[in-house]
């Protein structure tokens, strides 16, 4: 049946052999600059394919199949394809940004090119080639993201559709990474509502990049209609935010060695994602303060994290999140259980894929 663990699977294994594909082209393309560029050609390949849920080719892919796409298309594979180079470079910046030593259990890209520059004996700073050289290769990754989708193979009219909606998702995705930083940074204004900010960033920053524009761009690849698009929206934008209110939650109580990050790293980079805007708006004033003396706190250490980690616990702020992610899961079946035209294996994977991106441990 579409959708078990042997067709995910198998999703997965042509995803990156397209991407495998792609990467030999480019690196044949680097090489012919110089042969300098064999560690990057060689650490993006190693990034790119070093895990990951490939969820977001996963909601692309079944976007086109849910719009009558066939199963057998490799181009449609391939164009879904590029949302994991996309997600790859918006990582490699991700963790610059927040000052992240790992992902997925390895170094981040700029602790990689750091640790290089150091074992070679280079001249100048480590640490600022490493940061620069993570903003170069994530630059790369975004540029072969949009090539990637011109070059999948499927017809010029198919991918006309979507690019409009694909360079929209990138547009949205930059806007709230930017609200994200900003979010700690700036006071917050009078009377404005951290839970309702949070979620704003929540829906640019995630939901619409991880479940709702890439079922449509998957959808409009495939020529669905407008009916279809709206209801591919309606299942996604909530999908996507529980999918992210379960990563708030594993940012701060999962398992280092299940999540392949540091326990507390959302903490010590004091993001207000909406656990901690719950616990906020939850807490007694003296968890208030402790939350707004600690949460970002320069050399945050583990005791530190573990009482930042108790006051939003006291707060209650865990058991909200976990009831708004149950509901947002019960809105978003019933949209999709409700989606005009929806191939029916479509709708059965899609159950299936919802599943898994709120229930995950990693």
């Amino acid at each position: 049946m579409d959708g078990d663990p042997v067709d995910v699977e198998r999703l997965r294994q042509r995803v990156g052999a397209a991407l495998d594909r792609f990467l030999d082209r480019q690196e044949t393309v680097l090489a012919s600059i110089s042969p300098q560029l064999a560690p990057v050609a060689e650490t993006l390949r190693d990034f790119v394919q070093g895990g990951g849920k490939r969820l977001r080719p996963a909601f692309c892919y079944w976007g086109w199949r849910g719009a009558g796409g066939s199963a057998h298309d490799e181009g449609a594979v391939t164009a879904c394809a590029a949302l994991e180079l996309l997600q790859g470079g918006a990582l490699i910046h991700d963790d610059l940004i927040d000052r992240s030593d790992t992902r997925r259990g390895l170094p981040a890209m700029h602790r990689r090119f750091e640790a290089m520059h150091a074992a070679e004996g280079w001249h100048g700073d480590g640490a600022e080639y490493g940061a620069a050289t993570a903003v170069l290769l994530g630059d790369l990754l975004l540029v072969w993201c949009d090539e990637l989708l011109w070059d999948c193979g499927l017809g010029r009219d198919a991918i006309r559709r979507a690019k409009p909606l694909f360079d929209l998702m990138r547009t949205e995705v930059m806007a709230g990474q930017y609200l994200d930083l900003l979010e700690p940074a700036a006071p917050w204004p009078a009377g404005s509502d951290p839970v309702e900010r949070a979620r704003r960033v929540v829906h640019y920053k995630s939901a619409k990049y991880t479940v709702q524009r890439p079922l449509q761009i998957g959808g409009l690849l495939a020529g669905a209609d407008q009916a279809l698009i709206d209801a591919y929206g309606a299942f996604g934008l909530p999908l996507g935010e529980a999918f992210q209110l379960r990563d708030d939650l594993l940012g701060v109580y999962g398992d280092p060695s299940v999540t392949g990050k540091p326990a507390g790293d959302d903490l010590r980079e004091g993001k207000r994602t909406l656990l901690v805007a719950e616990a906020m708006r939850g807490c007694s004033p003296a968890d208030a303060r402790l939350l707004d003396d600690l949460l970002g706190a320069p050399g945050l250490g583990d005791p530190e994290v573990a009482l930042v980690r108790q006051a939003i616990t006291r707060s209650g702020a865990p058991e909200r999140v976990e009831a708004r992610i149950e509901a947002l899961l019960r809105e978003a079946l019933t949209a999709l259980d409700t989606a005009p035209g929806l191939a029916p294996e479509a709708r059965r994977s899609l159950h299936r894929l919802a599943a898994a991106a709120t229930t995950r441990h990693h």
